[in-house]
Order: structure tokens, then sequence, then C-alpha cells
């Protein structure tokens, strides 16, 4: 019986025609070097190149859903946390019964003044931070911040609660700076991996038209914003399937209110002391926080196992190499550029708009007429409303950038005027649902606010050495703002609602300013970004002390340098290998 032939033919062995194969081509040691190691013969470059920026442009649109998601749990989970504790630690029984003398309500008010304070220095520190940690690493650092604060939940200690206060509130502005300036990268490398071809026939030192990456930037905000504002939905289940179930009724919370809406003094003055009919047990609120402790984590993973570098390695190396001075010193010179100069109203608001959805709306009209028990839905209609909302910011890619804008700050305007004439009656429900279409057509407005301010920022400011310098700014701002809120709690709601109006209103007339300025062919005045400060040999990034050289080169380049008395003009290495011919002139 005649023995089969191998499966695959051994190398170096004769084929079935001797020492050739069919094709002619000889076999074994005899074999053209060529036709071992040359090119796939159906090797097709250009369908390769395509599908490889094709993995690339998913691998961005991986990393937006990824952030997104990311600082949707965090943030979340963080509202969700501080909600419920505030409402556990409200009630005098349960401070009685759980903890004692041991002073609850100071513990929360310096809590409380960690996180509103800590944010009001944080543009001394976030660039710094950034670009030390990089803005990946930044963003996974301050979740694990975020989480850090949920874990000391598990022992409600001064000692525990406080200082996880402060270093939250040291995290807020880092993550959310680092954050905008991610989703900005990404539209920029998403353009880049979209244009390869003209990116390739540019070379690799031309930059790309400005406002080119706008569109993209516009699409990965409106997914952002729109994954961020169901964070205010998300935070309000605990307090749906958990919390509402041991709370009094209206007529019991509301029982000594006077007062609502425009007529209220302070935040909910004459409200019950007491909110709980029964006092959840201890084994219920450690799965609770057991619960949040693990969506907080995953948020790390998240952002840890799927978001991709925002810069290349050697960009990374170059943002830092400008010198830790001039990193510290930029965010104030950009204060000479007159853009941001006029958006300043608009950040500050930003801050204002959100804290009065969160206090005055909810709580001043909402709680204040429709009892406690109803602010778990109340803030998930505003939630949701946003959440929807997000996707009309798209309209920015037919319309004028300034329409999305000044729609949103419009809308505002309107209900803020409504706001000053109403005063819902405490313990009536049949006005509730006016309550919840202002809610969600404050959420309309919030979600314009936030998504064009954070497009704008993006398309104003390309150049990826000043990005985070820009958000940095913008969220310190905000932050600045909500301290303002923090001191300003106790103020009459007509007080806060003149404050609100004022400040809109400034914002809107600043911004139109700043765009009749650009519309005129203003240049603005930006600071100058140093370059960056490489030692450079050969390949390497060495230090001052050169181990590798020898004792005659060191000396030989020292004599040649002092009968100089000064380099070489030339092009140094580093610019060499990127292609240049030396110093921008």
């Amino acid at each position: 019986m005649e023995a089969e032939p191998p499966l695959y033919p051994v190398a170096g062995a004769a084929g079935p025609q001797g020492d050739e194969d069919r094709l002619g081509v000889p076999d074994g040691p005899d074999a053209p070097l060529d036709e071992l190691v040359g090119a796939y013969p159906n090797y097709n470059e250009e369908e390769e190149e395509r599908r490889y920026y094709r993995r690339k442009r998913l691998g961005v649109l991986k990393n937006v859903l990824a952030a997104s998601l990311g600082g949707t749990l965090t943030y979340g989970v963080y509202l969700g946390l501080l909600q419920m504790q505030l409402i556990l630690h409200y009630d005098e029984t349960y401070r009685e019964v759980k903890y004692g003398n041991m002073g609850l309500p100071d513990i929360d008010s310096k809590m409380l003044m960690g996180i509103n304070v800590t944010p009001t220095a944080a543009l001394l520190y976030t660039p710094l931070l950034i670009r030390f940690f990089g803005t990946k690493w930044m963003m996974f650092l301050a979740v694990g911040i975020y989480a850090l604060f949920v874990s000391t939940n598990y022992w409600e200690r001064y000692y525990t609660l406080v200082p996880s206060a402060v270093a939250l509130g040291m995290a807020i502005v880092p993550l959310w700076a680092s954050m905008g300036n991610y989703i900005t990268r990404m539209a920029q490398k998403y353009y880049e991996y979209t244009r390869y071809k003209e990116q390739d026939e540019q070379g690799p030192r031309r930059r790309p038209p400005r406002g080119s990456h706008a569109p993209y930037l516009l699409v990965f905000q409106v997914i952002f914003y729109s994954f961020f504002h169901l964070s205010f939905a998300c935070a309000q289940l605990p307090m749906i399937y958990f919390l509402n179930h041991y709370l009094y009724d209206l007529n019991h919370t509301l029982y000594n209110v006077q007062s609502c809406g425009t007529k209220s003094n302070g935040i909910l003055s004459g409200f019950n002391k007491t909110v709980l009919k029964t006092l959840p047990q201890s084994h219920n609120l450690i799965v609770v926080e057991s619960v949040l402790m693990a969506t907080a984590f995953l948020a790390m993973l998240l952002v840890l196992g799927l978001c991709g570098a925002a810069y290349r390695p050697t960009e990374e190396i170059d943002l830092r190499s400008v010198g830790w001075g001039n990193i510290f010193q930029l965010p104030f010179k950009h204060v000479r550029d007159f853009r941001l100069r006029h958006l300043v109203p608009f950040f500050i608001y930003s801050g204002f708009e959100v804290l009065f959805a969160c206090t005055g709306l909810a709580l001043g009209y909402g709680v204040c007429s429709m009892g406690l028990e109803r602010l778990a839905y109340l803030l998930v209609a505003y939630g949701l409303g946003a959440s929807a909302a997000s996707i009309l910011g798209l309209l920015g890619l037919w319309l004028p950038r300034s329409v999305p804008l000044v729609a949103g700050a419009g809308l505002h305007l309107l209900l803020t005027l409504s706001f000053f004439f109403w005063a819902p009656a405490p313990r009536v429900l049949q006005h509730s649902w006016m309550l919840y279409l202002a809610a969600i057509l404050w959420g309309v407005g919030s979600a314009l606010n936030k998504t064009g301010l954070s497009t704008l920022l993006g398309v104003l400011y390309e150049d990826k050495e000043r990005q985070d310098f820009i958000f940095t700014i913008y969220h310190w701002w905000q932050a600045v703002a909500i301290f303002a809120v923090y001191l300003g709690s106790s103020l009459p709601m007509k007080a806060k609602l003149a404050v609100l109006l004022v400040t809109l209103v400034a914002a809107v007339a600043s911004y139109l300013w700043m765009e009749r300025k650009l519309g005129g062919g203003l240049v603005p005045r930006q600071p100058r970004i140093p370059r960056p400060q490489h030692k450079v040999q050969g390949y390497r990034y060495l230090e001052e002390d050169n181990s590798d050289e020898s004792d005659s080169e060191g000396q030989h380049e020292a004599g040649g340098f002092a009968e100089d008395e000064a380099a070489p003009a030339g092009p140094c290495p580093y610019e060499q290998a990127l292609g240049g011919d030396g110093p921008e002139e």
C-alpha cells in the first residue's frame, strides 16, 4: 500500500518533482532568498493601511465611551452617597441612637467645608499634577480618591470623613480638567486617523487646518455629557430603592414649613428634625455602601483598563520638559487672552446653575412643597432631561457655534424670571407636574451650556501644549462659583435668583462681545509656550553627568567650546530626528 504524502512539505526535502515545486522554483538550500523572505504575494498595502487606521479610530471611540462611563459612575456614586449620608445625619434620632454625643453635625459641616473650600486652591497644583502624572493617570488617581471617600463611610468618624473630604476636594478640579482635556485630545486623534492620507502628504510637522477637528469634538462632547448627566439619575437609585422606605411623608416633614419658592429663606427653614420613621439597620447600610464601593472600583477599572493614553510618550516628555516653573505660571499668564476673560462669567454661571438645580430648585421648590420622598424623582427628571437634551448640541454641526450656547442661556433666563414670581404652597401636590417640567427644562439648558462651553474651549485652543491649562481655568472658576454658593446658602431665595440672573446676563453679553471681537479680526494675545529643554546626545536624554563619555571626550569638548565660546548653531539632534532644520526664527 502506497504511503500518503505529508500534509505540509518538509523544509529542504525534495518535492514530487524533485528539487523544484510546481511553479518551477527550486526548493531546499538552492531556493532563492527573495522567495523565502519576500512580501506576501497577495499583500495589499493600501488595504492594510485602511484597516490599521480603522482599528485606531475604533480605539478612540472606545476611549471616549470608557471615559464617559467612568465619569458617570464616579460622579453618580459620589452624589448618591453624599445625599444619603446628609439625609441620615440630618435626622436627630438617627444621630442620637447611632452616634450619641460624637458631634455629627459638626463633622458634616467640616466635611462640606473640605469639599467646597479646597478646590479654590486647585489652580496652584492642577497643571503640575496633570503634567507630572499624565492625563490618563491623573484621571485614574482622581477616580481612586473618589473611591477612597466612599470607603471612609464604612467607619464614620472625624478622622476618616474630614481628611477624605479634603482629599476629594483636591481631586475635583484635576479630575474634570483632565477629562475635558482627554475628550479634546481624542477628537484630535480621531481627525488624524480619519485624514491619514492628507497627513502623509503634508508631512509630520505640518499642523492640520484650524478648526478641522471641531465636528468630531462636538460629537464626542455630546457623547460625554449624555453619559455624565445620567449620573444625576443614577445617584438617586439608593434613595429610590432603599432610603425612601424609611422616610416620613410630607405631612410630617413639612408640618412647620410656612413658605416655599421665592418666599423661602435659606434652605428648608422649618423642616422637621426627624425625617426617618424607622432607622435602617446597619447591615442594610453596609450592603448599600458596598454596592457603591464596587461601582466606584468599576469606574477605576474602566479608566485604567479601557482608556488609552492621551499623548504619545515623546509628547508626554515634551509637555513636562518646558519647566515646572513655567507650568506653574502659565495658567496665570493666560489671563492676558481676552477670550478667556470674556468667558469667565460663563464659567462662573456654569457652576451656579448646577448648584441651583441640586439645591435651589430641588430643595427650595421641590422638597419644600412635595416632601423629601419626591426629591429623588425630581433629580431623575433633571438628569434624564439633561442627558437627552445633550443631543441638541449636535445642532452646532449646522448652526453657528453661538446658537446652542445662547439658546441654553435664554431658556435659563426665562425659567429664572418665572421662579421670581412662583411660590408653591407647602404640602400641595396639584402643581407637582410643573416642578417636574421645570426640572426637565432646566436640564435642557444645562446640557446646552456644558456641551457648548466645552466644545468652544476645544475649538478656540487647539494647541495640545495649552489645553490642560484652559480646562483647569474653566473648572477652577466653576469651583469658585460652587464655593460662593456654599457661602451664600443662608440667603433668601430672591437674593439667590438675583445673583443667578445678573451672572447669566453678564455671561451672555460678555460672550457675544468676544464673538464680535473675533469676527472683527482681533488677534488674541496668548502666552508663549517655552520649547522643551532636552539634553540630547544621539537617541538618549542625558543628565548633567554623562556617565557614557570618557575623560578625554569631556576635556576635548570643554576645550572646543572654550575656544569657540559658543556651541555650533546647527540643528540639534532632537530637531533632526523630527525632520526640522533648526530653531524657529
